[in-house]
């Protein structure tokens, strides 16, 4: 299994990344760096990539999941609820292809700043 480190501020959460075509995309460009988004509970940024929806792609995710947004050509970070969110699970803006999970705690994701630089690695 593939996995991943996101370092953000003094935080690093490490992600397993499933076997998608986004995630094997995104493995090929690691390592990028971006700058954090927000969107109630969800951490966002662009990164250089164009797909398409994959079939099993959603809008209702999970708390950990990682999803490719291509709509923002994003990379998507959910840890809580989002605007669209009517309980306490994550909703994207729109569908999002869901490429990997956090394995550990991500709610001290909620402390990070707009703007700080946030980068992606292979673990």
């Amino acid at each position: 299994m593939n996995r991943i480190e996101i370092s953000v501020e003094d935080m690093t959460v490490v992600a397993d990344l499933r076997d998608t075509p986004t995630a094997q995309l995104i493995l090929e460009l690691l390592p990028f760096e971006g700058r954090v988004n927000t969107w109630g509970d969800e951490i966002y940024f662009e990164i250089p990539l164009q797909v398409q929806l994959e079939p099993d792609a959603r809008a209702n995710v999970e708390i950990g999941d990682l999803g490719y947004w291509p709509t923002g050509s994003a990379f998507c970070i959910f840890f809580g609820p989002t605007p669209m969110s009517s309980d306490t699970k994550p909703v994207a803006a729109s569908a999002v292809n869901i490429f990997g999970h956090i394995n550990n705690d991500c709610s001290n994701l909620k402390n990070v700043s707009r703007g700080v630089p946030i980068s992606i690695a292979r673990k």
